[in-house]
């Protein structure tokens, strides 16, 4: 897919996704269980090596491997009760609150997040779409590189920015078809629904999310009621 495809779909792309409620679930779960099963499977390597006998020279080796995989299963948690479900009595989250949050499973990796929040506190879905929004921009950086995430507010809209500037900074395929609300008809669907989780956020609040990937350059940008 070009560069320019990803910035303005043609026409005769620029079909919603048609997906009923037990598939988006389908697809939903079937990522978190993929992305909870690495620290997951830690967890329980480090157990052996506890429980085994003829391993106790590796016992703070596997006290280590338990706390940090422990520590990373609790931050998705956090993130994933935000970013796709609804399992909160909070109704409002503060800016700082929504930065512990990406923050916590960006951490280690090759990118990093500058934050220019001017926006005291998000309701439910737009929250939904900061901390997406935030994740897929630090994710576009695979090779490192700094993500700026901005809010602001116009008027009665929320404007997020995400930007991506790096070597090699770029969107996977799926990605650049999910964030323009499309159906994946190749590639991995892993790879797909978060992005186009959401393009559905944005969209069904009456809003609208607009991409721009060129050389060294990636730009998600929406705009939603506030």
């Amino acid at each position: 897919m070009t560069d320019a495809a990803l910035a303005a779909p043609t026409d005769d792309l620029a079909v919603p996704a048609q997906l009923d409620g037990p598939e988006l679930a389908t697809l939903i779960a079937a990522k978190l269980c993929h992305d909870f099963i690495s620290p997951s499977g830690a967890i329980m390597s480090g157990l052996d090596l506890l429980a085994d006998p003829t391993a106790q020279d590796m016992r703070d080796d596997a006290i280590g491997l338990i706390t940090d995989s422990a520590r990373k299963m609790v931050a998705l948690v956090q993130f994933c009760r935000v970013a796709f479900g609804a399992a909160t009595t909070a109704e409002r989250f503060t800016a700082d609150e929504l930065k512990g949050l990406v923050e916590g499973v960006t951490a280690g990796g090759r990118a990093t997040i500058a934050w220019n929040l001017d926006v005291a506190d998000f309701g439910k879905p737009q929250a939904r779409a900061l901390v997406n929004l935030a994740y897929l921009t630090a994710g576009a950086l695979p090779m490192g590189g700094e993500a700026v995430v901005t809010a602001t507010h116009d008027g009665g809209r929320l404007k997020l920015e995400g930007r991506a500037e790096g070597a090699r900074a770029r969107l996977k395929a799926e990605a650049a078809t999910g964030l323009a609300g499309h159906r994946l008809t190749e590639g991995l669907a892993g790879q797909w629904i978060q992005p186009y989780w959401l393009w559905l956020t944005v969209d069904q609040t009456g809003g609208r999310l607009d991409v721009e990937a060129v050389e060294g350059r990636v730009v998600l940008a929406a705009s939603m009621p506030a």
